[in-house]
């Protein structure tokens, strides 16, 4: 509504009909695009790409799903997607690979079907309205009637049901093996079919052939962001399509796989960087294991080449690591099948350009850049606290909405009393509001006067919530030795679901 215009007007409508628009928008469940900090971009960056005039697509994988309580958005349906089956597309696992004159053939799969729902994202006033696309998966037979007549009726499901966990749970704990081979194909489902879709489109665009030289110009019109690692397996298999199903030689894949895809690093933490037991890729996804065995071998031969006898150093920057059983480094497998590759702020890009992919950025230093994560002001400031984004527009006009960096403006504005007590005024209202709807919930009273100290983030041991734990105690024992100590009353508060 916001970004059609239409916000003052529903509002009147549904005023009109006795009924609270807040109350209806509490209603409709958030698209369960992620997990933390990459669900949120998940969710951001389509509606920024939207907000200019063009057409992008953006594709996403599974609803979300969180230890303490299942985040079922779906349960009730979703009035704003549309099925679109005539899309469907086959997704390959398992099988073996043959060789022959002709090249390697990948056969003998089990196949699941990818079903594809449309949602459109429209831009902010700009008259452009794009697609998110999501993918669900679909048994190829929803019940096996043989199994069913010879009396297992248990096994005339089982397909069934396997073929549609890979989109009905987000990430399972991978602490078990069989979490371990679901997360890989719910990675590899969202890839495999969100490729094949982007393939199709450029062939039917107007730009597009069918002749092997056709895709020269698909890093010109395809881009592909891979954000963190959970997607990287997008690299062996669309060189798989190129080399296997198109018939390009592998250089030449080679070269456009890398102009096409680009890669954001979230995390300099190693439980974050993904590693896949080879035995595992052996068994669910063999011909892509070979292609990953042999863009590491261009990798590897490519360093001995620039640095000669440095064996440690081929040893630390290749995608295979042999400590405790062979596994592939996926961000290692991200940053040498990308052109690009990012951290999310300036001071996590110095990281991972300096410590964590030191080698790689030796070897390429072009290839590191910053590219601090933002917000969606349409979202997160005029729809979350209207109160604010009205005074703000009031104060330097709405420009901002498009252009964040003219916020800035407001620094010409900080000795302004009469501002400064406007947005005072705001956040006033609004810990009004946050206080009723504890006390509302959770049957809790807090003091408004005080500091709301925040803490909103996933549970888990990186993000700090014991360390916020030990300064509350700290505070507390503080008040206890000197009561009469100037304190200012602040009430803690700490939200958050529980890391997979």
């Amino acid at each position: 509504m916001i970004n059609l215009g239409l916000q003052n007007a529903c509002d009147e409508a549904i005023y009109q009909l006795g009924l609270d628009m807040e109350d209806l928008e509490e209603m409709e469940e958030d698209a369960g695009l992620g997990n933390g900090g990459l669900g949120r971009l998940a969710g951001t960056v389509p509606r920024s790409m939207f907000l200019s005039v063009r057409v992008c697509w953006a594709a996403v994988g599974s609803p979300e799903q969180e230890v303490e309580e299942a985040d079922d958005w779906l349960r009730h349906g979703n009035p704003w997607e549309k099925a679109r089956p005539e899309y469907m597309l086959p997704v390959h696992f398992y099988g073996r690979v043959e060789e022959s004159k002709e090249g390697s053939r990948w056969v003998d799969t089990q196949v699941v079907l990818a079903m594809p729902y449309d949602t459109p994202i429209p831009g902010y006033m700009n008259n452009t309205v794009n697609t998110m696309r999501l993918w669900s998966a679909r048994a190829p037979n929803d019940f096996n009637l043989k199994d069913f007549n010879v009396g297992d009726y248990i096994q005339a499901v089982l397909d069934r049901n396997l073929a549609e966990n890979i989109s009905r749970v987000l990430y399972p704990n991978d602490n078990f093996f069989e979490g371990k081979e679901l997360r890989l194909k719910q990675e590899y489902f969202v890839v495999a079919a969100t490729l094949q879709d982007i393939i199709r489109r450029f062939k039917i665009s107007k730009k597009g052939s069918t002749g092997p030289e056709s895709f020269d110009s698909f890093p010109e019109k395809v881009a592909i962001q891979l954000n963190d690692t959970h997607p990287a397996m997008a690299i062996p298999e669309l060189m798989r399509v190129f080399v296997d199903v198109e018939k390009l030689d592998w250089d030449t894949a080679w070269a456009i796989t890398k102009r096409t895809f680009a890669y954001t690093n979230h995390t300099v933490l190693p439980e974050a960087l993904e590693r896949w037991p080879v035995g595992l890729l052996e068994t669910l996804l063999p011909r892509h294991l070979q292609i990953i065995y042999r863009i590491n071998q261009g990798h590897l031969d490519g360093i001995g080449a620039l640095f000669p006898g440095d064996l440690d150093r081929i040893r630390r920057m290749s995608l295979i690591e042999e400590d405790g059983g062979k596994r592939v480094n996926m961000a290692h497998l991200c940053i040498v099948g990308s052109h690009a590759v990012n951290g999310v702020a300036e001071i996590h890009s110095n990281i991972i350009k300096n410590d964590v992919f030191r080698d790689f950025s030796e070897l390429e230093p072009d290839k590191f850049q910053n590219k601090t994560n933002g917000i969606t002001p349409r979202r997160w400031l005029l729809l979350c606290n209207p109160g604010l984004a009205e005074l703000i527009a009031e104060a330097i006009g709405e420009g901002y909405v498009k252009d964040l960096s003219q916020l800035q403006k407001l620094n010409e504005l900080v000795n302004d009393d009469a501002f400064i007590r406007d947005v005072s005024n705001v956040k006033q209202d609004n810990k009004v509001k946050f206080s009723q709807y504890l006390e509302k919930e959770y049957k809790v009273n807090i003091n408004l006067s005080s500091m709301f100290d925040v803490h909103v983030k996933r549970i888990h041991e990186y993000k700090r919530q014991l360390l916020n734990c030990l300064h509350i105690i700290t505070m507390y024992n503080r008040i206890k030795k000197n009561p009469k100590a100037p304190f200012v009353p602040r009430t803690v508060i700490i939200g958050g679901k529980v890391c997979m």
